[in-house]
Protein backbone atom coordinates (compact mmCIF):
# COMPACT_ATOMS: atom_id res chain seq x y z
CA UNK A 1 0.00 0.00 0.00
CA UNK A 2 1.57 3.69 -0.78
CA UNK A 3 0.46 5.92 2.02
CA UNK A 4 0.07 9.21 -0.05
CA UNK A 5 0.48 13.06 1.03
CA UNK A 6 -2.61 14.73 2.11
CA UNK A 7 -3.27 18.22 0.65
CA UNK A 8 -6.18 20.29 0.33
CA UNK A 9 -8.48 17.53 1.78
CA UNK A 10 -6.96 14.85 -0.88
CA UNK A 11 -5.13 11.66 -0.42
CA UNK A 12 -2.33 12.95 -3.11
CA UNK A 13 0.44 10.34 -5.34
CA UNK A 14 3.84 11.94 -4.00
CA UNK A 15 6.49 12.55 -6.71
CA UNK A 16 7.83 9.75 -5.88
CA UNK A 17 7.49 6.96 -3.28
CA UNK A 18 10.38 5.88 -0.60
CA UNK A 19 10.74 2.12 1.53
CA UNK A 20 10.51 2.98 5.36
CA UNK A 21 12.69 0.56 7.07
CA UNK A 22 12.43 -0.91 10.66
CA UNK A 23 16.37 -0.28 12.49
CA UNK A 24 15.67 -3.16 14.46
CA UNK A 25 15.22 -5.34 11.55
CA UNK A 26 16.32 -3.56 7.93
CA UNK A 27 14.51 -6.70 6.03
CA UNK A 28 11.35 -5.00 7.47
CA UNK A 29 9.14 -2.36 5.11
CA UNK A 30 7.61 -0.74 7.81
CA UNK A 31 5.45 0.93 4.80
CA UNK A 32 5.65 2.94 1.69
CA UNK A 33 5.23 6.23 1.77
CA UNK A 34 5.02 9.37 -1.03
CA UNK A 35 7.73 11.62 -1.41
CA UNK A 36 6.71 15.31 -2.31
CA UNK A 37 8.46 17.72 -4.81
CA UNK A 38 8.52 21.14 -4.59
CA UNK A 39 5.35 21.61 -6.57
CA UNK A 40 3.11 19.44 -4.07
CA UNK A 41 4.93 21.54 -1.42
CA UNK A 42 3.44 24.68 -2.99
CA UNK A 43 0.26 23.51 -3.57
CA UNK A 44 -0.23 22.05 0.05
CA UNK A 45 0.90 26.18 1.18
CA UNK A 46 -1.49 27.52 -1.28
CA UNK A 47 -4.78 24.73 0.30
CA UNK A 48 -3.32 26.40 3.78
CA UNK A 49 -3.66 29.98 2.88
CA UNK A 50 -6.91 29.30 1.24
CA UNK A 51 -8.82 27.57 4.21
CA UNK A 52 -6.91 29.94 6.56
CA UNK A 53 -10.31 32.59 6.72
CA UNK A 54 -12.59 29.81 7.47
CA UNK A 55 -10.49 27.85 10.34
CA UNK A 56 -9.38 31.42 12.06
CA UNK A 57 -13.15 32.06 12.21
CA UNK A 58 -14.36 28.86 13.61
CA UNK A 59 -15.57 29.16 17.42
CA UNK A 60 -13.17 27.88 20.10
CA UNK A 61 -15.74 24.75 21.13
CA UNK A 62 -15.34 23.81 17.47
CA UNK A 63 -11.85 23.50 17.33
CA UNK A 64 -11.99 21.98 20.68
CA UNK A 65 -14.32 19.47 19.83
CA UNK A 66 -11.76 18.49 16.74
CA UNK A 67 -8.62 18.30 19.35
CA UNK A 68 -10.33 16.11 21.86
CA UNK A 69 -11.65 13.97 19.15
CA UNK A 70 -7.85 13.75 17.79
CA UNK A 71 -6.84 13.10 21.37
CA UNK A 72 -9.01 10.54 22.27
CA UNK A 73 -8.30 8.47 19.06
CA UNK A 74 -5.13 8.28 20.18
CA UNK A 75 -5.51 6.89 23.88
CA UNK A 76 -7.92 4.78 21.95
CA UNK A 77 -4.77 3.20 19.77
CA UNK A 78 -1.84 3.68 21.89
CA UNK A 79 -1.19 0.01 21.41
CA UNK A 80 -1.09 0.07 17.66
CA UNK A 81 0.54 3.71 17.11
CA UNK A 82 2.79 2.42 19.71
CA UNK A 83 4.20 -0.38 17.94
CA UNK A 84 3.95 1.14 14.57
CA UNK A 85 6.52 4.21 16.45
CA UNK A 86 8.85 1.53 17.45
CA UNK A 87 9.15 -0.20 14.13
CA UNK A 88 9.98 3.06 12.27
CA UNK A 89 12.09 4.60 15.30
CA UNK A 90 13.34 2.24 17.25
CA UNK A 91 12.99 3.02 20.66
CA UNK A 92 11.13 0.15 22.70
CA UNK A 93 7.90 -0.76 22.51
CA UNK A 94 6.75 0.78 25.82
CA UNK A 95 8.43 4.11 25.40
CA UNK A 96 6.26 4.00 22.27
CA UNK A 97 3.16 3.45 23.44
CA UNK A 98 4.05 6.28 26.43
CA UNK A 99 4.94 8.44 23.38
CA UNK A 100 1.79 8.17 21.86
CA UNK A 101 -0.54 9.05 25.15
CA UNK A 102 1.81 11.53 25.61
CA UNK A 103 1.10 13.40 22.07
CA UNK A 104 -2.98 12.08 22.64
CA UNK A 105 -2.71 14.49 26.54
CA UNK A 106 -1.32 17.14 24.03
CA UNK A 107 -4.12 17.25 22.06
CA UNK A 108 -6.42 17.23 25.00
CA UNK A 109 -4.61 19.87 26.47
CA UNK A 110 -4.85 21.73 23.40
CA UNK A 111 -8.60 21.09 23.39
CA UNK A 112 -8.89 22.92 26.71
CA UNK A 113 -6.76 25.92 25.73
CA UNK A 114 -8.25 26.63 22.78
CA UNK A 115 -11.14 27.79 25.41
CA UNK A 116 -8.76 30.08 27.20
CA UNK A 117 -7.86 32.26 24.26
CA UNK A 118 -8.31 35.82 26.60
CA UNK A 119 -7.43 39.22 26.10
CA UNK A 120 -7.34 42.68 28.03
CA UNK A 121 -9.01 45.55 28.22
CA UNK A 122 -7.34 48.53 29.92
CA UNK A 123 -7.95 52.40 30.35
CA UNK A 124 -6.15 54.85 27.78
CA UNK A 125 -4.33 57.69 29.22
CA UNK A 126 -6.59 59.94 27.25
CA UNK A 127 -10.22 60.63 27.78
CA UNK A 128 -12.59 58.90 25.76
CA UNK A 129 -10.54 55.79 24.52
CA UNK A 130 -10.92 52.28 25.02
CA UNK A 131 -8.05 50.06 24.49
CA UNK A 132 -8.66 46.36 23.78
CA UNK A 133 -5.20 43.76 23.37
CA UNK A 134 -6.18 40.57 21.84
CA UNK A 135 -4.49 37.44 20.38
CA UNK A 136 -5.06 36.22 16.55
CA UNK A 137 -3.63 33.39 14.68
CA UNK A 138 -0.07 34.00 12.79
CA UNK A 139 -1.61 32.61 9.66
CA UNK A 140 0.02 29.27 7.80
CA UNK A 141 2.44 27.35 10.01
CA UNK A 142 5.17 25.23 8.91
CA UNK A 143 6.25 22.44 11.18
CA UNK A 144 9.41 20.78 10.61
CA UNK A 145 9.70 17.56 13.05
CA UNK A 146 12.30 15.40 13.71
CA UNK A 147 12.96 11.92 13.80
CA UNK A 148 13.57 11.51 17.41
CA UNK A 149 9.83 11.58 18.83
CA UNK A 150 7.70 11.07 15.79
CA UNK A 151 4.18 11.49 17.03
CA UNK A 152 5.45 13.68 20.26
CA UNK A 153 6.91 16.56 18.55
CA UNK A 154 4.10 16.86 16.04
CA UNK A 155 1.37 16.55 18.30
CA UNK A 156 3.41 19.76 20.23
CA UNK A 157 3.68 21.81 17.64
CA UNK A 158 0.26 20.67 15.45
CA UNK A 159 -2.04 21.11 18.60
CA UNK A 160 -1.33 24.79 19.52
CA UNK A 161 -1.35 25.58 15.92
CA UNK A 162 -5.02 24.23 14.92
CA UNK A 163 -6.07 25.49 18.55
CA UNK A 164 -5.42 29.02 18.18
CA UNK A 165 -6.63 29.18 14.33
CA UNK A 166 -3.88 28.71 12.26
CA UNK A 167 -3.52 26.11 9.39
CA UNK A 168 -0.86 23.89 8.67
CA UNK A 169 1.86 22.45 6.12
CA UNK A 170 3.18 19.57 8.41
CA UNK A 171 6.65 18.04 7.27
CA UNK A 172 8.02 15.03 9.00
CA UNK A 173 11.84 13.81 9.34
CA UNK A 174 12.17 11.53 5.91
CA UNK A 175 13.13 8.68 8.87
CA UNK A 176 9.75 8.02 10.08
CA UNK A 177 6.52 8.91 8.43
CA UNK A 178 4.30 6.19 9.53
CA UNK A 179 3.21 8.12 12.63
CA UNK A 180 2.93 11.04 10.86
CA UNK A 181 0.56 9.67 8.08
CA UNK A 182 -1.18 8.21 10.88
CA UNK A 183 -1.35 11.11 12.63
CA UNK A 184 -2.80 13.18 10.51
CA UNK A 185 -5.42 10.38 9.23
CA UNK A 186 -6.79 10.81 12.65
CA UNK A 187 -6.46 14.40 12.47
CA UNK A 188 -8.65 14.96 9.18
CA UNK A 189 -10.87 12.05 10.06
CA UNK A 190 -11.86 14.22 13.60
CA UNK A 191 -13.14 16.73 11.55
CA UNK A 192 -10.66 19.21 9.88
CA UNK A 193 -11.78 21.31 6.90
CA UNK A 194 -9.64 20.74 3.41
CA UNK A 195 -6.99 22.13 3.41
CA UNK A 196 -6.59 23.53 7.45
CA UNK A 197 -4.07 20.07 7.79
CA UNK A 198 -1.79 19.29 5.31
CA UNK A 199 1.05 16.54 4.88
CA UNK A 200 4.10 16.59 2.53
CA UNK A 201 6.52 13.66 3.37
CA UNK A 202 9.71 14.17 1.63
CA UNK A 203 13.50 15.36 1.69
CA UNK A 204 14.10 18.51 3.84
CA UNK A 205 16.41 19.77 1.07
CA UNK A 206 13.11 19.56 -0.95
CA UNK A 207 10.13 19.90 0.69
CA UNK A 208 11.39 21.90 3.77
CA UNK A 209 13.07 24.49 1.61
CA UNK A 210 10.04 25.16 -0.54
CA UNK A 211 8.66 26.06 2.50
CA UNK A 212 11.17 28.32 3.70
CA UNK A 213 11.37 30.09 0.25
CA UNK A 214 7.54 30.57 0.45
CA UNK A 215 6.29 33.88 1.31
CA UNK A 216 2.91 32.41 1.94
CA UNK A 217 3.94 30.52 5.03
CA UNK A 218 4.08 32.97 7.91
CA UNK A 219 5.70 31.07 10.75
CA UNK A 220 7.97 28.36 10.61
CA UNK A 221 8.47 26.15 13.92
CA UNK A 222 11.52 23.50 13.54
CA UNK A 223 13.05 21.07 15.33
CA UNK A 224 16.67 19.84 14.20
CA UNK A 225 19.71 20.09 14.02
CA UNK A 226 21.56 22.96 14.65
CA UNK A 227 22.97 23.96 11.16
CA UNK A 228 19.76 23.47 9.61
CA UNK A 229 18.49 25.38 12.54
CA UNK A 230 20.77 28.17 11.37
CA UNK A 231 19.38 27.75 7.61
CA UNK A 232 15.77 27.98 8.42
CA UNK A 233 16.64 31.30 11.22
CA UNK A 234 18.47 32.75 8.06
CA UNK A 235 15.39 32.18 5.77
CA UNK A 236 12.61 33.36 7.53
CA UNK A 237 14.58 36.43 8.71
CA UNK A 238 15.05 37.40 4.96
CA UNK A 239 10.96 37.66 4.62
CA UNK A 240 10.27 38.28 7.84
CA UNK A 241 8.35 35.48 8.85
CA UNK A 242 7.87 34.31 12.38
CA UNK A 243 10.37 31.32 13.20
CA UNK A 244 10.89 29.04 16.23
CA UNK A 245 13.89 26.62 16.58
CA UNK A 246 14.88 23.86 18.76
CA UNK A 247 18.20 22.66 18.18
CA UNK A 248 20.90 20.94 20.07
CA UNK A 249 21.82 19.91 23.45
CA UNK A 250 25.14 19.01 25.13
CA UNK A 251 23.46 18.55 28.73
CA UNK A 252 25.39 18.48 31.90
CA UNK A 253 24.52 16.02 34.73
CA UNK A 254 26.79 17.19 37.93
CA UNK A 255 26.73 14.60 40.43
CA UNK A 256 28.36 16.07 44.00
CA UNK A 257 30.12 14.01 46.96
CA UNK A 258 26.99 13.69 48.92
CA UNK A 259 24.75 12.07 46.67
CA UNK A 260 22.95 9.78 47.03
CA UNK A 261 25.20 7.46 44.89
CA UNK A 262 22.62 4.56 43.29
CA UNK A 263 19.64 7.28 42.25
CA UNK A 264 22.79 9.75 40.53
CA UNK A 265 24.02 6.56 38.95
CA UNK A 266 20.11 5.09 37.75
CA UNK A 267 19.72 9.08 36.68
CA UNK A 268 22.66 9.16 34.32
CA UNK A 269 22.07 5.52 32.78
CA UNK A 270 18.52 6.65 32.01
CA UNK A 271 19.43 10.37 31.07
CA UNK A 272 22.38 9.33 28.86
CA UNK A 273 21.30 6.17 27.88
CA UNK A 274 17.63 4.94 27.12
CA UNK A 275 15.54 5.92 23.93
CA UNK A 276 18.71 4.94 22.71
CA UNK A 277 20.40 8.28 23.36
CA UNK A 278 18.53 9.65 20.78
CA UNK A 279 16.56 13.03 23.04
CA UNK A 280 17.96 16.34 22.51
CA UNK A 281 17.74 16.54 26.47
CA UNK A 282 20.25 13.27 26.67
CA UNK A 283 22.67 13.60 29.82
CA UNK A 284 25.56 13.35 27.41
CA UNK A 285 28.19 15.32 30.14
CA UNK A 286 28.27 13.41 33.19
CA UNK A 287 30.68 16.10 35.88
CA UNK A 288 31.29 14.38 38.74
CA UNK A 289 32.67 15.35 41.94
CA UNK A 290 36.46 13.82 42.71
CA UNK A 291 35.50 12.04 45.98
CA UNK A 292 32.66 9.87 44.29
CA UNK A 293 33.90 9.35 40.50
CA UNK A 294 35.68 6.27 40.86
CA UNK A 295 32.64 4.95 42.79
CA UNK A 296 30.66 6.52 40.26
CA UNK A 297 32.00 5.20 37.08
CA UNK A 298 32.09 1.70 38.07
CA UNK A 299 28.89 1.29 39.14
CA UNK A 300 27.78 3.18 35.80
CA UNK A 301 29.83 0.42 33.94
CA UNK A 302 28.18 -2.02 35.37
CA UNK A 303 24.82 -1.14 35.21
CA UNK A 304 25.55 -0.18 31.33
CA UNK A 305 26.53 -3.59 30.87
CA UNK A 306 23.40 -4.68 32.39
CA UNK A 307 21.49 -3.20 29.57
CA UNK A 308 19.53 -5.48 27.24
CA UNK A 309 19.85 -4.02 23.64
CA UNK A 310 17.72 -6.02 21.50
CA UNK A 311 15.39 -5.14 18.99
CA UNK A 312 12.49 -2.63 19.81
CA UNK A 313 9.35 -5.42 19.85
CA UNK A 314 11.04 -7.85 22.05
CA UNK A 315 9.97 -8.38 25.97
CA UNK A 316 12.57 -7.12 28.22
CA UNK A 317 14.63 -4.37 26.01
CA UNK A 318 15.97 -1.65 27.19
CA UNK A 319 17.55 0.34 24.42
CA UNK A 320 16.74 -0.24 20.62
CA UNK A 321 18.92 0.38 18.07
CA UNK A 322 19.83 3.32 16.27
CA UNK A 323 17.88 4.84 13.87
CA UNK A 324 19.96 4.14 10.76
CA UNK A 325 23.30 3.49 9.51
CA UNK A 326 24.64 7.20 8.93
CA UNK A 327 23.49 8.21 12.68
CA UNK A 328 24.98 5.24 13.76
CA UNK A 329 28.09 5.68 11.51
CA UNK A 330 27.84 9.13 13.33
CA UNK A 331 27.82 7.65 16.82
CA UNK A 332 31.01 5.27 16.19
CA UNK A 333 32.92 8.73 14.55
CA UNK A 334 32.64 10.10 17.90
CA UNK A 335 33.39 6.95 19.90
CA UNK A 336 36.33 7.09 18.49
CA UNK A 337 37.19 11.06 18.80
CA UNK A 338 36.42 9.91 22.73
CA UNK A 339 38.94 7.22 22.33
CA UNK A 340 41.54 9.29 21.60
CA UNK A 341 41.05 12.39 23.78
CA UNK A 342 40.06 10.39 26.52
CA UNK A 343 39.26 6.36 27.26
CA UNK A 344 36.63 4.19 26.77
CA UNK A 345 35.57 2.34 29.83
CA UNK A 346 33.69 0.15 27.81
CA UNK A 347 31.06 -0.52 25.32
CA UNK A 348 30.76 1.81 21.60
CA UNK A 349 30.79 -1.81 19.71
CA UNK A 350 28.32 -2.57 17.30
CA UNK A 351 26.14 -5.81 18.08
CA UNK A 352 24.71 -8.52 16.16
CA UNK A 353 21.44 -9.99 17.15
CA UNK A 354 18.63 -12.24 15.92
CA UNK A 355 17.62 -9.93 13.09
CA UNK A 356 20.18 -7.42 11.24
CA UNK A 357 19.91 -3.89 12.72
CA UNK A 358 21.42 -0.76 13.54
CA UNK A 359 22.70 -2.29 17.33
CA UNK A 360 25.37 -0.30 19.10
CA UNK A 361 26.20 -1.14 22.89
CA UNK A 362 26.08 2.14 25.29
CA UNK A 363 29.49 3.41 25.39
CA UNK A 364 30.86 5.82 28.42
CA UNK A 365 34.10 7.62 27.93
CA UNK A 366 36.30 9.05 31.42
CA UNK A 367 39.31 10.75 31.60
CA UNK A 368 38.03 13.80 29.58
CA UNK A 369 38.43 17.31 30.15
CA UNK A 370 35.73 19.73 28.96
CA UNK A 371 37.60 21.55 25.84
CA UNK A 372 37.73 18.08 24.02
CA UNK A 373 35.29 17.63 21.32
CA UNK A 374 33.65 14.75 22.92
CA UNK A 375 32.08 17.28 25.38
CA UNK A 376 31.49 20.29 23.00
CA UNK A 377 29.76 18.35 19.95
CA UNK A 378 26.74 16.82 20.10
CA UNK A 379 26.55 13.11 19.33
CA UNK A 380 22.85 12.34 19.38
CA UNK A 381 23.83 8.56 20.64
CA UNK A 382 24.27 6.07 23.56
CA UNK A 383 27.42 7.79 24.49
CA UNK A 384 28.33 9.88 27.26
CA UNK A 385 31.64 11.22 29.27
CA UNK A 386 32.77 12.11 32.37
CA UNK A 387 34.23 15.06 33.88
CA UNK A 388 35.87 14.63 37.03
CA UNK A 389 36.07 17.86 39.24
CA UNK A 390 37.16 19.12 42.20
CA UNK A 391 34.42 21.02 43.95
CA UNK A 392 30.77 22.13 43.43
CA UNK A 393 31.88 25.87 42.03
CA UNK A 394 34.10 23.87 39.38
CA UNK A 395 31.19 21.62 38.78
CA UNK A 396 28.93 24.60 38.10
CA UNK A 397 31.13 26.50 35.54
CA UNK A 398 31.89 23.57 33.67
CA UNK A 399 28.15 22.47 33.36
CA UNK A 400 27.60 26.11 31.79
CA UNK A 401 30.97 26.27 29.56
CA UNK A 402 29.09 25.26 26.66
CA UNK A 403 27.56 26.49 23.07
CA UNK A 404 24.47 25.08 24.11
CA UNK A 405 21.66 25.24 26.92
CA UNK A 406 18.78 23.46 26.81
CA UNK A 407 18.60 20.63 29.94
CA UNK A 408 20.90 20.49 33.13
CA UNK A 409 20.46 18.43 36.62
CA UNK A 410 22.15 17.71 39.86
CA UNK A 411 22.13 15.19 42.40
CA UNK A 412 22.70 16.47 45.43
CA UNK A 413 21.43 16.05 48.88
CA UNK A 414 22.19 19.88 49.53
CA UNK A 415 19.39 21.74 49.48
CA UNK A 416 22.05 24.86 49.06
CA UNK A 417 23.73 23.55 46.37
CA UNK A 418 20.58 21.99 44.80
CA UNK A 419 19.03 26.03 44.71
CA UNK A 420 22.33 27.50 43.66
CA UNK A 421 22.65 25.44 40.68
CA UNK A 422 18.88 26.21 39.88
CA UNK A 423 19.51 29.95 39.75
CA UNK A 424 22.38 29.38 37.90
CA UNK A 425 22.63 26.86 36.01
CA UNK A 426 22.00 28.37 32.49
CA UNK A 427 19.88 26.26 30.51
CA UNK A 428 16.27 26.42 29.64
CA UNK A 429 14.78 23.57 32.11
CA UNK A 430 16.76 22.24 35.24
CA UNK A 431 16.31 18.89 36.71
CA UNK A 432 17.45 18.19 40.98
CA UNK A 433 17.63 14.79 41.67
CA UNK A 434 16.31 13.87 38.32
CA UNK A 435 17.34 12.72 34.52
CA UNK A 436 18.41 15.63 32.37
CA UNK A 437 15.37 13.81 30.13
CA UNK A 438 12.04 13.53 30.74
CA UNK A 439 9.38 16.36 30.59
CA UNK A 440 5.40 17.06 31.36
CA UNK A 441 3.32 18.51 28.48
CA UNK A 442 1.56 21.26 29.96
CA UNK A 443 4.45 23.15 30.60
CA UNK A 444 7.20 24.91 28.47
CA UNK A 445 9.75 23.14 26.46
CA UNK A 446 13.00 24.97 25.66
CA UNK A 447 16.72 26.37 25.98
CA UNK A 448 18.99 28.89 25.90
CA UNK A 449 22.04 29.91 23.81
CA UNK A 450 22.51 27.15 20.80
CA UNK A 451 19.63 25.12 21.66
CA UNK A 452 16.89 27.19 21.15
CA UNK A 453 15.25 30.30 19.32
CA UNK A 454 12.00 32.26 19.91
CA UNK A 455 9.58 31.72 22.11
CA UNK A 456 8.97 28.02 24.13
CA UNK A 457 7.07 25.29 22.81
CA UNK A 458 4.28 23.37 25.22
CA UNK A 459 1.86 24.39 27.92
CA UNK A 460 0.37 27.80 27.94
CA UNK A 461 3.54 29.11 26.30
CA UNK A 462 2.73 28.04 22.90
CA UNK A 463 0.71 31.04 22.33
CA UNK A 464 3.90 33.13 22.33
CA UNK A 465 4.94 31.62 18.78
CA UNK A 466 1.04 30.49 17.14
CA UNK A 467 -0.60 33.75 18.09
CA UNK A 468 -0.03 37.86 16.99
CA UNK A 469 -0.88 40.16 19.90
CA UNK A 470 -3.19 43.02 18.29
CA UNK A 471 -3.90 46.17 19.95
CA UNK A 472 -6.64 47.92 19.67
CA UNK A 473 -8.33 51.70 20.00
CA UNK A 474 -11.49 53.03 19.84
CA UNK A 475 -12.69 56.63 20.56
CA UNK A 476 -15.71 55.98 22.42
Amino acid sequence: MLHKNYIAGEWIEGASAKDNINPSDVSDVVGTYAQADAAQTLAAIAAAKAALPGWSATTPQQRADILEAIGVELLARKDEIGRLLAREEGKPLANGVAETMRAAQIFKFFAQEALRVDGVAVPSVRPGVDITITREPVGVVGLICPWNFPIAIPAWKMAPALAYGNTVVFKPADLVPACAWALTDIAQRAGLPKGVLNLVMGRGSVVGQAMLNSRDVNAISFTGSVQTGGRVAQACAARGAKFQLEMGGKNPLVVLNDANLDAAVAGAVDGAFFQTGQRCTASSRLIVESKIHDAFVEKVVTAIKALKVDHALKDGTQVGPVVDESQLKQDEMYIDIGRKEGELAWGGERLNRDTKGHYLSPALIINTKNDMRINREEVFGPVASVIKVDSYDEALAVANDTDFGLSSGIYTTSLKAATDFRKKSQAGMVMVNLPTAGVDYHVPFGGRKGSSFGPREQGRYAAEFYTSVKTAYVLA
